[in-house]
């Protein structure tokens, strides 16, 4: 296998371990395997200089639950880059030091919990909001309220938005499965449960906590240093853990690390790693951040518990694109709090690279007490087999193609696994927003009204919905209206919606905005495609292709026909007057923030959360805070909403 190609697969295999843990709470490898592949990309972009625009290092996060009001967040929310190990963490501690003129560092735990962001207005709580996909959250504001250690009223009155992990302590995991008719599995999904259930009252039965970290927007006070900040929370009654230090080298920050590696067991609350900062704020801005994560902060993972079991059997389950995964079947074995039956091998490679049998003993790890991987054999016996790849789709009996160690079901159309799963991605949230469509709901109509293609969807009627099971007369015309809603929709989100093999949102955006039409996009040619930025030679290629196929081009007809209309794509504006210009959003502005930074964008300038001296200008909308100040300070030009618009003429 090439580079790419082996980068491709290593980038399918995190997003679906980041779907699994982030979205659907059931992970399924620990933290050390998905390090390792995560690290593996790392090195690949870097040996190659090629980075995919759907990268999993290109982007924050993944998807939002449905259930919940979604909410945006005004500060995006990043995540923590990893040191790999001690090395690691000298060389970035070094470079720190030269790039924060020797600044000092904040140590912390690692909080293993759901991320959630409270807002205060005026000394009083007004919202909770999980980390979602980093844009865009849940609204649990409701159930963040029966959290006794969430204050509801704090000393500091003007805005404050802040950053931290919703948990349930160890103790009062047990005292709950003490009585619980139904015990807990842990205490990360029992916190994570209770938060999105419907219902709080359900959520303050579980007793849970809130230990804050980070403070996102502070109107009206500056911080100098991490300690301040730490000092600031304390102060106005929130929970921050027991334990912040101060370090001034490499070797106190590790030598604190091992001293918390003995003892996190007998902790209260469950912790991962350990974070480390700079202490100093006010470099930050100029070490910066990359897409995903801040520079000036890293993660150090503690290492994994291990037991062993029977591996029972090995099944192989088919995807979207028709790639065909090993699932290790595993004699439920209970390790870190949790019932482990069931764990996903990579491939055919990495099945006979760890030496792996049916009927055999093998170890599995579990990293951050959630996640579990299968490490390698244990033991084998005589009645032990050999796992053997398979030559036809478990699901259609199509027989199956390799592409290295991967294997894939090349019957795209007619294997009920794959359009299923083409059929789920059709009507997701980036996609064509058809709410109520879950994964059950689709294979509903796959089995019993024959969806078999995209444009089946479309065809379906109320009374054929309101012949399944469970489904009331508000259920059947709520998806009736989500569908008929959907029909019209922007060209990017359609795009992507086709799923086109490596066509992620970021390249459909892409094409979008170079080729301006579907007609355009439809008929481009290699050479055409090739002029797009980021879009090389495969996917290029897979685009052309599948627009050449005849399936598809059907496929595409009947969608129109079914009243699918693509909205008008603007055209690109030429005038780039804020080229290279910076601008700050502050206050209370007449159109969300989002809106005013995409025109901002679009005439070629960009939009930063923060004032320094390389910001130019100063949008101010009412009760603007510190950020305005800052501005005057500094002398940086400060403009209202009126003169933003002259400055558009």
């Amino acid at each position: 296998m090439d580079k790419l190609e082996e980068m491709k697969s290593l980038i399918k295999e995190i997003e679906k371990h980041n779907y699994n843990y982030y979205v659907l709470d059931k992970p399924t490898i620990s933290d050390k395997e998905y390090d390792k592949m995560y690290y593996k990309l790392v090195d690949l972009e870097k040996e190659t200089g090629i980075i995919l625009p759907y990268s999993p290092t290109q982007r924050v996060g993944d998807q939002v639950l449905k259930g919940f009001t979604k909410k945006k967040h005004e500060v995006n929310l990043y995540s923590l880059n990893k040191v790999r190990d001690f090395e690691d963490l000298r060389q970035w501690v070094e470079d720190m030091k030269h790039l924060a003129n020797n600044t000092d560092f904040a140590l912390e735990y690692k909080f293993d919990g759901l991320q959630m962001v409270l807002e205060y207005k005026n000394g009083v709580f007004v919202s909770a909001t999980t980390r979602g996909n980093g844009s865009i959250g849940e609204d649990v504001t409701q159930q963040v309220k029966t959290i006794k250690s969430v204050p509801l009223k704090i000393d500091f009155e003007e805005r404050l938005i802040v950053q931290g992990e919703c948990m349930m302590t160890n103790k009062n995991f047990a005292l709950y499965n003490k009585n619980a008719v139904e015990k807990l599995k842990n205490p990360r999904n029992a916190a994570a449960g209770a938060v999105r259930n419907l219902d709080p009252k359900e959520t303050a039965k579980r007793n849970l906590d809130y230990f804050c970290y980070s403070i996102l927007l502070c109107e009206g006070k500056n911080f100098q240093t991490q300690q301040q900040m730490h000092e600031f929370l304390k102060q106005n009654g929130f929970k921050t853990g027991d334990f912040f230090k101060i370090c001034s080298s490499a070797d106190q920050i590790i030598e604190f690390i091992k001293e918390i590696d003995k003892v996190k067991s007998k902790l209260d609350v469950l912790i991962d790693g350990m974070v480390v900062k700079i202490n100093n704020v006010e470099p930050r801005e100029k070490i910066g951040y990359t897409a995903k994560f801040p520079k000036w902060a890293v993660a150090f993972k503690f290492e994994a518990n291990e037991v062993s079991t029977m591996l029972n059997d090995v099944v192989w389950q088919v995807g979207r694109t028709g790639r065909v995964t090993p699932i290790a079947i595993l004699e439920p074995v209970e390790l870190a709090g949790a019932t482990i039956s069931r764990a996903t091998l990579n491939n055919i490679d990495d099945i006979k690279r760890k030496s792996l049998f049916t009927n055999a003993r093998v170890f599995v790890r579990r990293s951050n007490e959630v996640i579990p991987e299968v490490m390698g054999i244990a033991e084998k016996y005589d009645e032990s087999k050999e796992i053997v790849a398979p030559k036809s789709c478990p699901v259609c009996n199509a027989t199956l193609l390799e592409k290295g160690p991967l294997l894939f079901c090349p019957n795209h159309f007619n294997c009920p696994a794959q359009v299923i799963d083409r059929l789920v991605h059709f009507a997701s949230r980036e996609a064509m927003n058809i709410e109520g469509l879950s994964d059950k709901t689709i294979e509903a109509f796959y089995n019993h009204f024959e969806v078999h293609e995209l444009g089946d969807l479309y065809k379906l009627s109320k009374q054929q919905l309101l012949s399944l099971d469970k489904f009331k007369d508000k259920k059947a015309q709520n998806i009736l209206n989500s569908l008929e809603k959907s029909k019209n929709v922007d060209l990017p989100k359609f795009i992507f919606a086709l799923g086109i093999e490596e066509v992620g949102v970021k390249t459909a955006k892409d094409l979008v905005k170079h080729f301006k039409t579907f007609e355009n996009i439809k008929n481009a040619t290699i050479e055409q495609l090739l002029q797009v930025e980021d879009i090389g030679e495969i996917i290029a290629n897979n685009i052309y292709q599948f627009f050449k196929d005849e399936n598809n081009l059907k496929e595409i007809d009947d969608l129109f026909k079914q009243g699918i209309k693509i909205n008008q794509v603007s055209q690109q504006n030429n005038d780039l007057r804020f080229r290279d210009k910076t601008f700050v959003l502050t206050g209370a502005l007449s159109k969300p923030r989002k809106e005013i930074e995409e025109i901002i964008e679009n005439y070629g300038g960009k939009c930063s959360s923060s004032v320094s001296k390389n910001t130019d200008y100063v949008l101010v909308g009412i009760d603007a805070g510190s950020k305005k100040e800052k501005a005057k300070q500094l002398g940086i030009t400060i403009i209202n909403e009126s003169e933003f618009l002259e400055m558009l003429k």
